[in-house]
């Protein structure tokens, strides 16, 4: 049973926020000994990390510990289908970094060495944890880039599932252009500054327009969408310990903007529009006009990526990758675990090698924990999330 100061999601173990499980290093010592020949005697470490816990109330990884820690917590996430070159990950070590406008610089910098000039690389930026006495920043962005949403009384302007945190952030001083892609700031909270709004220079977000390979109309509908899927709402558990301010990106899969950030109801909803501008029969769900649609916007958003130079990966082939990532775990004497609703894609799924498959959805540490980011409740005044029930 979850209790307060834990993480609590069904299928993973409660997990101390704040607190340090000095038997979570311990695994994780002998974890890194055993995967990492030149990585110090476990017990050894074990040994050094106690003496430290006992003068401070909380001891601290190496560089090489959290570049260690970071890589296995991408190859266990469960929800996501890219692991095979969990290896690859860039990890930024910002422990150093406390004041919010340095965290905020160091978002950043993430998104320019991430986007690579189009050929997007797996990245992680990691801040300090909370200490005895001493919190950490936190960033109340679910993404460090994601559009605004702006609610009327009979329509939305942009994402609606932004709305309530562009309402807050307007609540705090911010003001967006009104457009259907209006890029976010980040909102960083420190203890002593309270949270500070960031915008993102515009060098740093790279976007691309969409358009069709044989359908020139539409272009006409001026959809975009940015370049880097940079998650930055979980915190991320190595070792015992809970780093709450931890932003990562892979790179995008087609049908995650194709179909689902373009065309979910609750989210920019275009399906109806780009169904009608086919010619197709809307009002009739056995026409399969919906089928359709999917497609003709995946293949918009695939052309367009291509054309631009970004890296994107299309289902057939992220499920091709995944299903020989499995294969590596097996012959290297691992379990794979993974959630098959999460890496069976939104299109096409009975077509691909990974819908054919059971899964163990069983969660391993070190990983990803369930996102901590902060929204305020409809209807009540912004504030300090420290100070709120529901914050992280």
């Amino acid at each position: 049973m979850a209790t307060e100061g834990t993480h609590h999601h069904p299928g993973l173990p409660d997990v101390p926020i704040h607190s340090v499980d000095l038997s979570e290093a311990e695994d994780f010592f002998r974890l890194h000994a055993a995967e990492n020949p030149h990585a110090p005697d476990a017990g050894e470490r074990f040994s050094q990390a106690l003496i430290e816990f006992g003068r401070r109330g909380i001891f601290s990884h190496t560089a090489e510990e959290l570049e260690f820690g970071a890589r296995v917590a991408w190859r266990n996430a469960n929800r996501c289908i890219g692991r095979l070159y969990w290896r690859s990950l860039v990890v930024r070590d910002r422990r150093h970094v406390r004041d919010a406008e340095g965290v905020a610089a160091e978002c950043v910098e993430h998104l320019r060495v991430a986007t690579n000039g189009g050929r997007i690389r797996p990245v992680l930026t990691l801040f300090a944890p909370d200490q005895p006495g001493r919190p950490a920043p936190r960033l109340r962005n679910s993404q460090l880039v994601r559009y605004a949403g702006y609610l009327g009384l009979e329509s939305v302007v942009g994402d609606p599932s932004q709305a309530d945190f562009t309402r807050w952030v307007e609540s705090l001083g911010w003001t967006g252009k009104g457009s259907d892609f209006d890029v976010l700031p980040l909102a960083v909270e420190t203890p002593d500054e309270g949270v500070q709004l960031f915008d993102l220079p515009d060098d740093a977000v790279l976007e691309v327009e969409l358009t069709h390979p044989e359908l020139p109309w539409f272009a006409d509908l001026e959809l975009r969408w940015h370049a880097v899927p940079a998650i930055s709402s979980m915190p991320l558990r190595i070792g015992g310990i809970t780093y709450p301010t931890a932003p990562f990106n892979g790179w995008y899969m087609g049908t995650e903007i194709g179909s689902r950030n373009l065309v979910d109801p609750d989210r920019y909803a275009k399906m109806p529009e780009i169904g009608r501008r086919l010619g197709l029969d809307v009002d009739n769900d056995r026409s399969l006009w919906k089928d359709r649609v999917l497609v003709e916007v995946n293949r918009a958003v695939l052309h367009s990526f291509d054309r631009a130079g970004v890296k994107i990966a299309d289902h057939h082939q992220e499920s091709a990758m995944f299903m020989a990532f499995v294969d590596k775990e097996r012959r290297a004497g691992r379990v794979p675990h993974a959630e098959w609703s999460w890496v069976v894609p939104p299109m096409s799924g009975s077509a691909l090698p990974v819908y054919h498959q059971y899964y163990d959805e069983s969660v391993e540490l070190p990983g990803f924990l369930p996102g901590a980011g902060w929204t305020p409740p409809a209807g009540e005044p912004a504030g300090c999330p420290h100070h709120v029930s529901s914050g992280a």
